[in-house]
């Protein structure tokens, strides 16, 4: 007879965490479709061709445009904190960041 072993109560079903970035709030898709999508995003095309594919994944349309326009004592977001912003919110979906509770 085979081995069975129940693994349900080790499996997360909870709601999508938030990743807050300065008063923005956005919420980060977290199911395991889109993270198995995000590790093809980033294994197949260079990290800069990766980017817009990764954020219209993590983030809903309306999140993507907000933090494309933010802006710091008027100056726009940089590509790489850009990058910043996507790591950090792979990172929390992943587990690597605990993040507040």
């Amino acid at each position: 007879m085979a081995k069975k072993i129940n693994i349900t109560d080790k499996l997360n079903f909870e709601s999508n965490p938030i990743i807050v970035i300065g008063d923005l709030e956005v919420e980060v898709k977290s199911d395991a479709e889109t993270m198995l999508r995000m590790m093809g995003v980033f294994a197949e095309n260079s990290e800069l061709q990766a980017v817009g594919e990764a954020l219209e994944l993590i983030f809903s349309p309306e999140d993507v445009e907000k933090i494309c326009k933010m802006e710091k004592d008027g100056k726009k977001l940089s590509a790489n904190s850009l990058m910043t912003i996507i790591q950090s919110a792979m990172e929390l979906v992943m587990g690597e960041d605990k993040g507040e509770q």
